[in-house]
């Protein structure tokens, strides 16, 4: 029981890990283009990025497992050609995990970027920095909170997540199921200490890391 509890909390750790690690890398050029760009697309663009917000999760799942079932056009491709599944898989889990928690790692990026002085970006522009010098050397350091608190906060969220990962996951011991969907299946069985020792494992790390965000950022407001 306790490997069980330890397996179980492992893979949440790594799923929530990995997500934030590539949501970082995703979510910087999307952040940096809805905050500068001038498109008349934008807002449908912030539209598209939000909807996880007020999405149920089991709509977005559901939508997910269809699309990439192998009994799917697009499910199949990746079947076929990359030897790819996406249902009932740590893979799966990854992608979902990604596009549920988006925007909680692009609105405090872009907001990062908003708040910049734009006389600091255009002072750039004049010296002949080209908009990927302008962003890795001027502007990402001059929003570090703003990259910090989305990162904490969207790892905060991964760990949470249920009925995304339980659409797309499944409850495959040992890669699937993550300390969230343990704690139904406990409770179901009627196993409340087990249950109680992943909830409250749950609420104290999460606790730690809201703690942790908030003291960042009054202490960046002051």
């Amino acid at each position: 029981m306790l490997m069980d509890f330890a397996q179980t909390m492992i893979l949440t750790f790594k799923v929530s890990l990995i997500t934030t690690f590539l949501l970082l890398l995703i979510s910087i050029p999307i952040a940096y283009f809805l905050a500068f760009s001038k498109s008349k697309i934008i807002p449908f663009l912030e539209a598209i990025v939000s909807m996880p917000l007020v999405l149920p999760p089991s709509v977005l799942g559901f939508y997910l497992l269809v699309f990439f079932s192998p009994q799917n056009t697009f499910g199949k491709f990746l079947l076929e050609t990359f030897n790819l599944k996406l249902v009932f898989s740590f893979e799966g889990l990854i992608v979902a995990s990604i596009l549920f928690t988006l925007p909680f790692m692009v609105n405090p990026i872009q907001t990062g970027f908003s708040s910049i002085p734009k006389s600091l970006y255009e002072a750039a522009l004049s010296l002949g920095k080209n908009r990927l010098e302008i962003l890795y050397r001027v502007l990402l350091p001059n929003m570090k909170n703003s990259i910090i608190i989305g990162a904490v906060v969207s790892f905060a969220h991964t760990i949470g997540e249920f009925g995304v990962v339980m659409m797309i996951g499944g409850n495959i011991a040992g890669e699937t199921r993550l300390a969230s969907i343990a704690i139904y299946d406990e409770v179901e069985a009627l196993n409340y200490a087990l249950a109680h020792q992943y909830a409250l494992s749950l609420f104290i790390i999460t606790f730690c890391i809201l703690l942790f965000t908030f003291y960042l950022n009054k202490k960046h407001t002051r």
